[in-house]
């Protein structure tokens, strides 16, 4: 299985994407998020990928550097379905804020022809905590990450038999959400800045963690890799070299400080 990165940074990024990534298994690819415009097309298209290779995606919650870019992929799969050149369907999850709201946009911004798609071709599923869904072969366990702002899941995904991918969303992993994660094989997190700009940047005041906090996280968990994302940007060209040393003072694992459109494999 590998994962690329559309976006990696966090939602007032100018220099990158919002983060957003795809999971891609023996040619099935799961979208996860998907920023906060139009710029999720010229991503998907950089992979090689077209929408029509997409037909999966979670919005893990409503913050608009995650939403926004859906409405896009809707509407591109909607004209796609309308001319023949969409093969199946296309299914769209989150949690039971989310799922109303982006069928309102879609009905509000879209045209009808394209809105007509949905509960047809296009199916926006409510999931909820703890349900599992197979999504491109494999068991991806959703899960509430306790935000204090706004309703949020993140998901377990299980693949190579017994590994396990999780990801925790744009928070910090919280105690609750301690079982999903202990061992993991994939641990994917958010890092909003390096400890020393923790001030300058306000991560906690925005419930937002530091390189180190997150590092600690993962060590204490027994995590075997650690792959940090929605970042700040305001040092994009050192930005790998800055927040891997950090983390390597808290973490005795494998650290992964991905670029846009960088691929790694699992």
């Amino acid at each position: 299985m590998k994962i690329t990165m559309l976006g990696t940074g966090n939602a007032l990024v100018t220099e990158c994407y919002n983060t957003c990534f795809i999971l891609s298994d023996e040619g099935r690819n799961f979208l996860v998020d998907t920023g906060g415009g139009n710029t999720i097309l010229s991503r998907i298209k950089r992979t090689g990928l077209s929408l029509d290779d997409i037909h999966d995606v979670f919005i893990s919650h409503s913050h608009i550097d995650h939403l926004l870019g859906v409405i896009w992929v809707i509407r591109i799969s909607a004209q796609m379905m309308n001319k023949g050149i969409f093969n199946g369907n296309l299914n769209i999850y989150s949690n039971d804020d989310v799922i109303p709201l982006i069928n309102d946009l879609a009905e509000k911004l879209l045209l009808p022809y394209q809105y007509n798609f949905i509960g047809k071709r296009i199916h926006l599923r409510t999931v909820s905590h703890n349900e599992t869904v197979n999504i491109i072969g494999h068991e991806v366990k959703f899960f509430d990450v306790k935000s204090p702002r706004t309703k949020q899941l993140g998901f377990v995904m299980t693949y190579d038999s017994d590994k396990r991918l999780v990801f925790c969303g744009d928070e910090p992993l919280r105690e609750s959400s301690r079982p999903y994660a202990e061992g993991c094989e994939w641990l994917l997190h958010e890092a909003f800045c390096l400890e020393e700009d923790e001030e300058k940047f306000s991560a906690h005041e925005k419930y937002h963690s530091t390189v180190k906090d997150t590092s600690e996280t993962a060590q204490g968990l027994n995590v075997k890799n650690l792959m940090l994302y929605h970042t700040e940007d305001s040092d994009l060209p050192h930005r790998k070299e800055r927040y891997t040393a950090e983390a390597k003072r808290y973490f005795n694992g494998n650290i992964f400080v991905p670029d846009d459109l960088e691929t790694l494999t699992l």
